[in-house]
């Protein structure tokens, strides 16, 4: 092949590949949230969950009779902001699940807003669950009276009891979508359930034996699985990711953590921020103070996902990763 034929060549190879770059249904984001992902010959429920613990839920649930898709990938319900992409996912949605409890559902309601998808149902998870099931959050400051109160904790999803009572309502509200398909909702999120019992189980077990479960979590998150766990979080470093710690809110957590009765050695931090910093700040002060042997333990609220780690037994593996880091360094 000669020199001119050749560069028409690749010139015809490299304008086919820019066209299929732009033609719909040829390419796709990594995580396929692209709307004209969806399948056209599937005429089971189109279900859009806001991020990956909720996908684990309803991706068991649904087998083969829904569609599920996750929106939220490298940036969880604190600091994420819907893309092109995002809207463009809901349009043709007919469910979307997400937590509620102020975390997730006013983005949800902006994306079905920008989508024009007015039929999208937006179901609150969190919502459905008794109040007596749901915490506080966490009091980071010393002032306060009877009247002192807090919002209330949203991540119910790192309890594995709270969790199945999710699936339950998700369950729930597949059958109502889809009656058909009602038994086969019923016999997964039945098995389901039993996986997320046998977390709940394991957990147990690896904690049954420690003599001091004190421990200061990263951000305002862990309200649920200490109380599924027995756990005693002492304290946060921070109210929400991202808002660093003020001098004030620090010198109390030394105080606390270094009182001579009870000292907290465990402080976790986690793999979505920078957290390291500030943990290492506090450690070192309990170092100074004589706090013997304190250790950061990395501890994963499952907020964001690699889009390629996300599967329907996500959740379970994450969770008794983190059992397992949190009882290696506990005593």
């Amino acid at each position: 092949m000669n020199r001119v034929l050749l560069l028409k060549a690749t010139g015809l190879v490299t304008a086919i590949a820019a066209i299929t770059l732009l033609v719909p249904g040829c390419s796709g984001t990594p995580d396929g949230k692209r709307q004209n992902d969806w399948p056209a010959d599937h005429a089971g429920p189109k279900v859009v969950v806001s991020f990956a613990p909720l996908y684990s839920f309803a991706a068991s649930v649904a087998g083969d009779d829904a569609i599920v898709k996750n929106v939220m990938t490298s940036k969880g319900p604190h600091d994420f902001d819907p893309t092109a992409d995002d809207i463009a996912l809901v349009t043709q949605a007919d469910l979307f699940f997400v937590v509620g409890l102020g975390l997730d559902e006013k983005k949800a309601e902006v994306m079905r807003t920008r989508s024009g998808n007015k039929n999208m149902k937006i179901i609150e998870l969190g919502e459905q669950l008794d109040k007596k099931d749901l915490c506080e959050g966490f009091c980071t400051h010393a002032d306060h009276g009877a009247d002192h109160k807090h919002d209330t904790d949203p991540h119910v999803w790192l309890s594995p009891t709270h969790a199945a009572k999710l699936v339950g309502f998700i369950r729930d509200e597949l059958k109502s979508k889809d009656p058909a398909h009602a038994a086969g909702y019923d016999a997964r999120a039945a098995a389901y359930i039993e996986k997320l019992n046998a977390v709940k189980a394991y957990g147990t077990e690896k904690f049954k034996d420690k003599q001091d479960k004190k421990l200061v979590s990263f951000h305002d998150s862990l309200a649920y699985f200490e109380e599924c766990f027995q756990l005693n979080v002492r304290g946060v470093l921070t109210k929400k990711p991202g808002q660093d710690v003020s001098n004030k809110e620090m010198t109390e957590l030394i105080r606390i953590c270094t009182k001579k009765t009870s000292p907290v050695r465990v402080i976790l931090t986690e793999p979505q921020y920078s957290t390291s910093s500030q943990g290492e700040i506090l450690r070192k002060e309990l170092v100074n103070s004589g706090v013997t042997d304190p250790v950061l333990v990395e501890f994963d609220t499952l907020e964001t996902v690699r889009p390629d780690e996300l599967t329907p037994d996500w959740y379970e593996k994450k969770m008794r990763d983190n059992i397992d880091r949190l009882a290696e360094k506990m005593k």
